[in-house]
Order: structure tokens, then sequence, then C-alpha cells
């Protein structure tokens, strides 16, 4: 009778979304988000309980186990709710407006979410976590149902206008564009402001808990290269070198979880998303360009290790996350006693790997031990014997109860690991890394591009779903221009330019400035946002600054550079007085205040990518090539290159800095 009755009422079962999934035979009568759940609302007269979360979501997993597995709880929203789920990265637009009312409401925001909203998706309450029952000071579900079903019956004009103010209360008012001259003293300022939040010890900034935020340590690589600031260099290899030592790094399986819960990196919030990967790939890899310690790259190719070997489909897309519970239980994957290292590797192999990664008794995780290089002074030399052990230890592990993977693919995170390996081509030319990058590409454009040519958010099982937003647009752009930069494959420069002028038509704010979040051909919520803050992922708008001003550069677009100054100009007008929260946008700022060069190599064989892509390593270097085979293409996207001709006999290089051309030279010294 009880699977009967799921079967009628849960209506997740024909969802894709691996977390809507988990819901699928609770007893709560779930809803997917869309228009039957709204006209039952309003048909029933009844207000619309809604969670967000997502399928490695720890504390989601909680609230699902103490309240939506009750048959109390689900019997109190089934008679007085209508309830919906909601994936957030399968509807980051939905979760970015309720969560916009949240912090502001609240002063926090988190997962899983919780909001109450009127039939016309107005809220009027909303949350985070909540246990069943009253415990700690926290509310309990019960009571805040309890008293919400009330107050909709008895005061509902009340709740209504609650509802309406909390939603005005999260529309913000941006400053129209050209606002605010930029200028390199923001730059400083946030130097500045990284310094005073430095945490000398372990590195990374502020207390705990500690986040990665890779576009923080870009920016700081980057302004210490241009500036030659060695306080700057160092916070960005401390905090890099300390990542790797604690316990957010996985020293068996290699990649790193989302976050530490303590001030040392030890303690991770086990779960691994792709996005946190491929951003901290990125900071490793221009560790390794600035620097040339090979340490830097060891630890990407590494992480890049992880990502093909556990997150990639075999269609060559990438997957969204690994959970971090294993049978009901946090990190229990992860995590070893020093007996049963010995047990695995012997007593001699044993004693090696303890002392290596400071393995004892007493544990540092409930009796358990997080493997960690914290007392370890020889962390970053290499050592053969502990990687053949470390694959004991691999193959010790895959015997255990395995990690849930969240399979679904997204553009917009996918976009960010091409992006990476194109990167990481581009420094140490790996054509694994590359043929990655590429397949990765080539997936995004044929399962997550509708006949229009427009992306869609993510593919799962064979479907393919949800309009995209900006993030999918400006992550791919930047995506095409760093496949650009490794190959010289004027397609991806192509691809480049028409995603750019889709962004335009559909995000672009001709009159207040900015790029707003989700497109103007999708689902019209209660509020179109603009997302401007640099915080786990870097913002649409900071990203399309960075994007647009490269693009400029390689096409000679005059009307792009001045789109580009246009956003840049809006961002800076928004920042606030708190910089480093803007971290990317400070990256294409850089790229947007100091001088640049640009390199047109044309060649009658192309046999000079190698010596073309390290010049354009450089910090605002960019570089085209242009040979018989890719003209045409070439001059499709940057219509300038029609004037330069191609030698039969040798190549060419013409070098232009600060709008200023020198003659056509035979080489690039």
């Amino acid at each position: 009778m009880r699977e009967t009755l799921q079967n009628q009422y849960n209506r997740l079962g024909a969802e894709k979304s691996p977390y809507l999934l988990q819901h699928k035979n609770n007893p709560v009568h779930w809803y997917p988000w869309g228009k039957e759940a709204f006209a039952d609302a309003a048909r029933e007269d009844k207000p619309i309980f809604l969670s967000i979360g997502y399928s490695t979501c720890h504390w989601c997993h909680v609230m699902e186990q103490e309240s939506f597995e009750d048959s109390e709880v689900a019997a109190l929203l089934n008679r007085e709710f209508i309830s919906i789920k909601v994936d957030r990265e399968e509807r980051p637009d939905i979760d970015m407006v309720y969560m916009n009312v949240c912090q502001a409401a609240t002063g926090q925001g988190g997962w899983p979410l919780t909001v109450l909203m009127t039939p016309q998706r107005q809220p009027f309450f909303v949350g985070s976590y909540f246990p069943k029952h009253r415990r700690y000071g926290r509310p309990g579900l019960m009571e805040i149902l309890q008293e919400a079903a009330k107050h909709w019956k008895e005061n509902r004009e009340a709740l209504e206008q609650q509802g309406l103010e909390l939603s005005q209360l999260a529309r913000r008012p941006y400053t129209r564009a050209g606002a605010a001259e930029v200028t390199k003293g923001v730059l400083q300022k946030a130097a500045s402001l990284f310094t005073w939040m430095f945490d000398r010890d372990y590195g990374g900034f502020g207390s705990a808990p500690k986040f990665p935020a890779p576009h923080q340590l870009i920016f700081l690589l980057r302004y210490a290269e241009i500036e030659q600031d060695a306080e700057a260099l160092h916070m960005a290899e401390k905090t890099l070198q300390q990542m790797y030592r604690g316990g957010l790094f996985d020293h068996v399986d290699y990649g790193f979880s989302r976050y530490s819960t303590d001030e040392k990196w030890l303690g991770p919030h086990f779960e691994k998303m792709l996005y946190d990967n491929a951003l901290l790939i990125m900071a490793y890899v221009q560790a390794f360009r600035k620097t040339g310690n090979r340490f830097y790259r060891e630890v990407a190719e590494k992480i890049i290790e992880f990502v093909l070997r556990d997150m990639q489909d075999t269609a060559g897309g990438f997957y969204t996350a690994l959970d971090a519970d294993s049978d009901g239980e946090e990190g229990k994957y992860y995590t070893f006693t020093k007996e049963e290292i010995l047990s695995v590797l012997g007593q001699e192999d044993g004693r090696c790997w303890n002392d290596w990664f400071g393995v004892r008794e007493e544990g540092n995780f409930e009796g358990k031990t997080v493997l960690n290089l914290l007392d370890n002074e020889f962390f970053m030399e290499r050592n053969t014997r502990i990687e053949e052990l470390a694959e004991k230890l691999h193959s010790y592990r895959r015997q255990r109860a395995q990690l849930a993977c969240d399979d679904k693919v997204l553009t917009s995170w996918n976009a960010l690991m091409i992006a990476a390996l194109a990167q990481a081509y581009q420094v140490w030319g790996s054509k694994k890394h590359l043929q990655a990058a590429q397949a990765a590409d080539k997936f995004l454009q044929e399962q997550l591009t509708d006949d229009s040519g427009h992306l869609l958010v993510r593919w799962r099982d064979g479907e393919a779903k949800g309009q995209g937003n900006l993030d999918d647009y400006a992550y791919l752009l930047w995506a095409q221009l760093e496949l650009y930069g490794a190959t010289f494959d004027a397609r991806y420069l192509e691809r480049a330019v028409e995603l750019e002028k889709q962004v335009m038509e559909l995000f672009w704010d001709a009159e207040g400035g900015g790029f707003y979040y989700y497109s103007s051909q999708a689902e019209q919520l209660i509020e179109r946002p603009k997302e401007l803050y640099d915080g786990a992922l870097p913002s649409g708008n900071s990203v399309m600054a960075y994007a647009l001003i490269r693009l400029s550069k390689l096409t000679g677009n005059v009307a792009l550079e001045d789109t580009a100054q246009q956003q840049l100009q809006f961002v800076a007008a928004n920042m606030e007085d708190y910089p480093v929260g803007y971290s990317f946008f400070l990256i294409a700022l850089m790229y947007g205040l100091y001088p640049s060069k640009e390199i047109i190599c044309t060649s009658p064989d192309g046999k000079v990518e190698q010596h073309l892509r390290q010049a354009a390593q450089h910090p605002h270097t960019s570089a085209l090539l242009k040979t018989p085979e890719n003209e045409a293409a070439l001059h499709r996207a940057a219509p300038f290159t029609r004037a330069y001709a191609v030698r039969e006999d040798k190549p060419q290089y013409y070098i232009c800095e600060n709008h200023a051309c020198s003659a056509p030279r035979d080489t690039l010294q």
C-alpha cells in the first residue's frame, strides 16, 4: 500500500536529477518545480513548502532522514502544504533568487534551503537546516510548519505582506554603468586587505571554516607577477602548500574536498566538487608557471588524474560531485586507523606510511585519521615509495562502500574544467590533458546545445534540460579562449565570438549595465538578479568582464572593447568597500588597466605553435596564428587579420604594444 501511495503522490520518480531521485520514495508528496505544483497550490488554497539542496550535501541528507522520511512530518506537509523539491545545481536561477532572500533576511545562507511561500511564489519564511523538533536553540520544522499553517488560515494578509517585504529586501539596486572610474588603487587595496586577513601560520584568509577560493590565489599570483609584489606571492604559495598538506587534499585518491572545518586545513567536509577541483588546477598551474617549482605541477597533475579517473563520463563530459557520506557516515570512505594501515601495507611499509602522514593511535577524526602532511617538513619532495603505497591503499579503499556520485553533467562546471585542462596543456604540453578538454567541449556542443545553438544547463541519462544561465555562457566563452590559446584552432575563436553575441542578446542590461543571471527567454521568477560577488565560484559578471577584454584584444573589435569598459565600470561601481570579495573581477580589471601586448604570427606551416603558446603565457599577452589552412575562419573571427599576408618561405611576427605596432620580424626575440 505504501509503495502505491508513493507512486501516486510523490512526483519525483520520473526526474533525472540524482538529488530529486534521492527523495522519490519519501512519504512527502513532492512535486518538481513546475506549473502543476503552483496550479495545485492555487486550486487547493495552500502555501508552498520549497526545499532546495543538492545530492552530495551532508545536511540535506540529515534533514531527509530526520524529517522527510518521517511519517509525522510528511502527514503535516501533505495536509497543509504543496511541497516542491529543487536541485540547486539543476536550477541555479531558482536557488539564487531565494538564497538572496534568505541571506538578506537572516544574514546567512546554506543548504538545504527551506522556504515557505505563497502560490504566487512570494516567500514569507526562509531558513536553512531545521531539525524535526527544536534543538540547541534551533527552531524545529514541525513547530515552524504548524505555526505557518495556522497563520495561513487565520492571518493570511500578514503573511502575504511579509512575503512582499522579504522579496523587496533581496532586490538590490544597481548603479548605472559608467558611474565609477576604475583605477589601480582598488587592486592595491585588495592586496592590502588580503595581507591583513592572511593566516601566516596555515595560509588562507580569515578563520575557520576555510574555503579554497582559488580565484583569490590566482589574483595574488597575477598581482605578484605584474607588481613584483613578494608578499602577494608568499600568500598565494603558502596557501597552496598548506591546503595540500592538510586533509583537504585526498592523499590516496587525489582531488580536493569542498572546504576545511578548521584553520589548519586538516578536517575536510569530504564532498568533492568538480568546480573546486577545476579552479584549483588553474591555481596550481599558474603557481608553477610563475615560480617554476615542480611541486605545483605535480599537485595539479594529481588533481587531473583524479578527475579523469573518477569524474569523467565515457562520452567526455565531467560529473558534478562525489558525496561526503558512505554507509550513512561522513568521511567513512576516506579515513583510516593505524592498525588498518599496518594490516594493508605490512609492518615495515605501514610504519613508513604512518610516519609520513602522521597516523597515530588516537587518530584525528572520531578515532580514525584523516591523512595529512602538516608535521612533515619534506612534503614538497617527491617520494616514489609513498606513491607506490598510495596505489595499494587506493585499491584497498575501492573495496569499501563506494561514494555516491552525482553523475549529471553541468555546462558551467564542465566549462571550468575545460579551461583548466587547456591551461595545463598551454603550460606543460600534456596531450592527454588537451584531449580531455576537447572531448568535454565536444560533449557540450553535441549534448548541451539546443537546435537554435543556445546552451542548456544539465545532461543526465540521455536527457538535457534547462535554458542556460549566464554562468554557462560566460564560463564556456572563457573555455573557448583557453582552447584557442592551447591549439590556435580558429574554430574556438569563432565559437567564442558567437557565444559573446548570444550573451549580449540574452543577458545584457543595456539600460542599467551588467548581465542578468538568467536569460530573457527563460522562466521569469519573482526577481531577475545580477550576481557580482565572486564567492565559491567566480560570478558570471566577473568572467564576462575578463572574457570581453581578452576577446576584444584577439579580435581587434573596438565595440567589444567599449562593452568591456562598460562592464568594468559597472562592477566597480557595485563592489562596495570589499574588493577581496570580487577577486576574479580584479583579474579582469588588471587586463583593462595594465599595458597589453598582442602578437600576430603568420606561418606557412603552423610549426610555431609551441613558441607562440610560451610567449602568450606572459600576463596580458594575446597571440593569434594565421596559416593558409585557418585564414578563412580567422578572417571571420578577427577581420583585421585579412591585412596580414602569409609568406611562403618563413613565419612573420607582428608585435603590438599599447596600441602601437612594430615592423614585422622573423623571430619573437
